[in-house]
């Protein structure tokens, strides 16, 4: 006997997400909460679940069940459940990466990977320096490195992607795709360790508006750094005035370019 159209059977409600996806639907909801400028408590009475349910889930105290993020679904307009991976795009398991992130060997980038100190200038402060955690690793299900951010002040707005390396430009590009909503990050090689570069991203301006935005960026090896700290750096901060001379080398050097308007 089949349940009625609209409504989930126990076996179906009761099944839960793979941790893999559940972290994914995590990531996605609290993009939801921070875009849309709700409380979780507001999504929970939406999705008709209970605040309970929806704080666990997203503290990773317990998966997600089907039912649930079929419910959060609903309540958002968007799909939270990404669809596997074409086999053509990724070459799983052989250790080179597909030929849209650049067909890098895994023991070409090795030196890659690490855990770095990320610098770049605040956007709700223009005299302050945002700075957080990125860790670049090798993903071999995925066979190419991933990036993901942590220890951000700014928790809902972590990111994490790809990284693509092609031979023919000598850059090293990190990706974030969400749903088709781009951030991109352009950095060099690595010069004793550290990489330097532009990002590209949106930034919150008045009410719900999003605006395109760029900002020099740094990424200094952790080995290298004594005492980082995270957060906004102001002025008056201890860090302040050694991050603020790492991430002037970006358009001092030049790594980058800014083009004046004329």
């Amino acid at each position: 006997m089949t349940a009625p159209m609209g409504l989930t059977t126990p076996m179906a409600s009761e099944k839960q997400l793979s941790d893999e996806q559940s972290e994914s639907v995590v990531t996605l909801i609290r993009e939801e909460l921070a875009r849309r400028r709700i409380s979780r408590q507001h999504l929970a009475d939406q999705a008709k679940i209970s605040i309970s349910t929806l704080e666990k889930a997203l503290s990773g105290r317990r998966p997600f069940t089907l039912a649930t993020t079929i419910r959060l679904e609903e309540a958002l307009g968007v799909s939270l459940r990404r669809a596997p991976v074409p086999a053509a795009t990724v070459a799983r398991g052989n250790g080179v990466a597909p030929a849209d992130l650049g067909y890098y060997a895994r023991q070409s980038v090795s030196w890659i990977e690490g855990s770095y100190l990320t610098l770049r200038p605040s956007f709700s402060d223009k005299d302050a320096i945002y700075a957080y955690r990125t860790q670049i690793i090798w993903d071999d299900d995925l066979s190419s490195l991933v990036f993901r951010e942590s220890d951000r002040q700014d928790a809902d707005f972590a990111q994490q992607g790809m990284v693509s390396v092609p031979n023919q430009s000598g850059f090293i590009y990190l990706v974030t795709n969400r749903q088709g909503q781009y951030r991109l990050v352009i950095v060099s090689r690595p010069l004793y360790g550290e990489m330097f570069g532009i990002m590209t991203t949106l930034q919150v301006g008045r009410g719900n508006q999003l605006l395109p935005v760029a900002a020099p960026i740094a990424y200094l090896p952790f080995a290298t750094v004594k005492d980082p700290q995270f957060g906004r750096i102001d002025a008056k901060h201890a860090c302040y005035e050694p991050y603020r001379k790492v991430l002037k080398r970006t358009v001092d050097e030049p790594f980058a370019l800014m083009l004046p308007c004329t």
